[in-house]
C-alpha cells in the first residue's frame, strides 16, 4: 500500500510526478469543467485539450495531459467527478480519486489536489485514493513486470490543520489496509488459504494489538457439538475450523457481535455446481474475510463497544466422506437440521456460529455471507442486502451502509415463504427448492437461529463480494472488501449510542 500525507503547501509547487484534480460534467456537450483552487488556475487552460480527447467529466473517467508551466508536476491527471455541485459528496470523492490512482500504476509520487472543504472530504480522498492503488500481484512470477505495483506515494492537498488533517488521513490507513486485507484474503487461491490457514492469519494479525482469538479445530467441533461446521466441511481433506476473535473496551456499555461466513471453496459438495464460474467460488469466505479485517479497523480505532467476530471456516468438497442430500445434521444447541442440498451450506456454517454467538449475550447480532445466488438476480452485481428481525436496526445498517459508500438494500423476510423449510424428518430443513425468494428464504432459515428479542441483520453480499468485470473507481477486479466499512460504521454508531 502506498505511503499517504497531507501537504498544506500550494498545489501548483508541491513536489510530485502527476498532479491530480477533478473536473466536474458541463452541460451541453461543452467538456468538462475543470474544479480546481485559484492556485492552480493556470489549469483551465486545459479544458479545449481535454474536450478534444473525447472527456466529458463523468464519473471514473480520467485523463492524462502534460502539465502547463506554472506547476511543478510533469503530467497532470484529471479524474471524472459527474454533475457539478456546489460541495461533493464524499462518495464522489471517494471514487474519483480511486479511478485516479488506479491508473497511476507504477507512479512514484502523486498529488491528488480533489475539492476538499471539510474533514471527511479529506479523509474519503484519501481512502479512495489509498484503494484505488490496491494490486494483488503476490503469484505472479514471470509476469511481475506486466503488472506494476500501484502509486508508492500520495499527498492530499488540503487546508485543514495539521493535526486534524494527519488524524484523518491516519484513519483513511487504518481503514483502507482493513479493506485490503479482506481483498487479499478473497484473492487467495483456494489451495493457499484453507480453513486451518485463515485461522493462522487471524492470529498472525491480532498479534500485537488487543485483539484475543480462539480457534476451535474439528476435533475441538466435534466434541462441541458444531454438527453444521463439520457437516460442510467432512468431505474435504482440509478439516473445518471456527474462530473467534473478541475486542474489549474498558467503557463499553454494549456488544456487537459479528459472524462470518467462511467458506475457502465452494464446490457445492454432492449437489456439485456447474464448471462455469465455479473458479469464483474461491470468494466464499468473503463474508469470515470482512469480518476479521473490520475487527482488525476496530481495535486500532477503538471505538467505546465490545465486539466479538466469529469465522466459521469450511471447504464444501465432493468426496466418500461428504454429506449427503437427506442427511441430519445436529447443530450446535441441538436444532436438527435436513440437508436437502449440499450447495446450500454457508448457512449450516452460520448456525453454529450465530447459535455460538448469542452464548455471549451480544445485544446486536450481524451475520455477513455470500450466502445465495439469487442476491445477485434481485439486486445486480454490487449490491448486497439487508434482512432483519428488527426494522430500526435494518434501517440503521442501511444508513451505516450509505454514509460509507457500500451499496447495500433493505429486503424482506416474507412469513409465508417459511413453511417452504419445513422438513419430514428434522427441525428445519436447509432449502426450500423453490425457484422464487432464495435470499429471503435463507434469510427466514437464519433466523430460526436468533433467540427471540435480540436484534439481528444478516447481509448477503454473494455478488459484491467479488468483481469479475472491469475495475471502477476505487473498487478493483476481483476481492472488493465489502461490508467492511459498514460493519465498522455499526460499530462506531453502537459506541455512539446511535444504534
Amino acid at each position: 500500500m502506498a505511503t499517504i500525507a497531507v501537504t498544506a503547501e500550494p498545489a501548483s509547487t508541491a513536489g510530485c510526478d502527476v498532479l491530480v484534480v477533478g473536473a466536474a460534467a458541463a452541460s451541453g456537450g461543452r467538456g468538462p469543467t475543470l474544479v480546481v483552487d485559484n492556485d492552480l488556475r493556470a489549469l483551465r487552460s486545459l479544458s479545449d485539450s481535454l474536450r478534444q480527447l473525447g472527456m466529458s467529466g463523468a464519473v471514473d473517467e480520467v485523463v492524462k495531459v502534460p502539465a502547463p508551466p506554472g506547476t511543478a508536476a510533469t503530467v497532470v491527471l484529471v479524474t471524472g467527478l459527474g454533475e457539478p455541485r456546489r460541495h461533493f459528496d464524499p462518495e464522489t470523492l471517494r471514487r474519483a480519486a480511486g479511478a485516479a490512482t488506479r491508473a497511476l500504476a507504477g507512479t512514484d509520487r502523486a498529488l491528488l489536489a480533489l475539492p476538499t472543504t471539510t474533514a471527511a472530504d479529506v479523509e474519503a480522498v484519501a481512502l479512495g485514493g489509498l484503494l484505488g492503488g490496491y494490486t494483488f500481484n503476490r503469484f505472479r512470477v514471470r509476469s511481475a513486470t506486466d503488472r506494476p505495483d500501484g502509486v508508492r506515494r500520495l499527498l492530499v492537498a488540503c487546508g485543514l490543520d495539521t493535526r486534524t488533517a494527519r488524524t484523518v488521513v491516519a484513519r483513511a490507513r487504518t481503514i483502507a489496509t482493513a479493506v485490503c486485507l479482506a481483498r487479499d484474503l478473497v484473492n487467495t487461491p483456494p489451495n493457499v488459504l484453507t480453513p486451518r490457514a485463515f485461522a493462522e492469519i487471524a492470529v498472525q494479525v491480532a498479534a500485537g494489538t488487543d485483539l484475543s482469538v480462539t480457534v476451535l479445530d474439528d476435533k475441538a467441533l466435534r466434541k462441541g457439538g458444531y454438527g453444521g461446521i463439520i457437516g460442510v466441511g467432512q468431505g474435504s481433506a482440509n478439516p473445518p475450523t471456527l474462530v473467534r476473535v473478541a475486542y474489549r473496551h474498558p467503557k463499553a456499555t454494549r456488544h456487537l457481535a459479528l459472524v462470518g461466513k467462511g467458506v475457502t471453496f465452494d464446490t457445492g459438495g454432492i449437489s456439485i455446481k456447474a464448471a462455469a464460474g465455479m473458479e469464483r467460488m474461491k470468494s466464499d469466505m468473503g463474508g469470515a474475510a470482512a469480518v476479521l479485517a473490520a475487527m482488525t479497523a476496530i481495535t486500532r480505532l477503538r471505538p467505546a463497544v465490545n465486539v466479538t467476530g466469529w469465522a466459521p471456516m469450511a471447504e464444501n468438497m465432493p468426496s466418500g466422506t461428504a454429506q449427503r442430500p437427506s442427511d441430519v445434521l445436529t447443530t450446535f444447541g441441538g436444532r436438527t437440521v435436513e440437508v436437502l442440498n449440499t450447495d446450500a451450506e454457508g448457512r449450516l456454517l452460520l448456525a453454529d456460529a450465530m447459535v455460538a454467538a448469542v452464548a455471549d449475550a451480544p445485544d446486536v447480532l450481524v451475520d455477513v455471507a455470500t450466502l445465495t445466488g439469487a442476491q445477485q438476480v434481485a439486486l445486480g452485481a454490487r449490491t448486497g442486502g439487508i434482512m432483519s428481525n428488527d426494522d430500526t436496526l435494518r434501517s440503521r445498517i442501511h444508513q451505516a451502509a450509505q454514509a460509507v459508500g457500500e451499496a447495500m438494500w433493505p429486503m424482506p423476510l416474507p412469513e409465508e415463504l417459511r413453511k417452504g423449510l419445513d422438513s419430514a424428518v428434522a427441525d428445519i430443513a436447509n432449502a426450500d427448492g423453490a425457484r422464487l425468494g432464495g435470499m429471503l428464504s435463507a434469510g427466514l432459515f437464519l433466523r430460526e437461529f436468533v433467540p427471540a428479542g435480540l436484534p439481528w441483520a444478516h447481509l448477503d453480499i454473494a455478488a459484491p463480494a467479488f468483481n469479475p468485470s472491469a475495475a471502477y473507481g476505487y473498487t478493483p477486479t476481483g476481492g472488493t472488501g465489502i461490508t467492511v466499512r459498514t460493519l465498522l460504521q455499526v460499530a462506531e454508531e453502537m459506541a455512539a449510542g446511535r444504534l
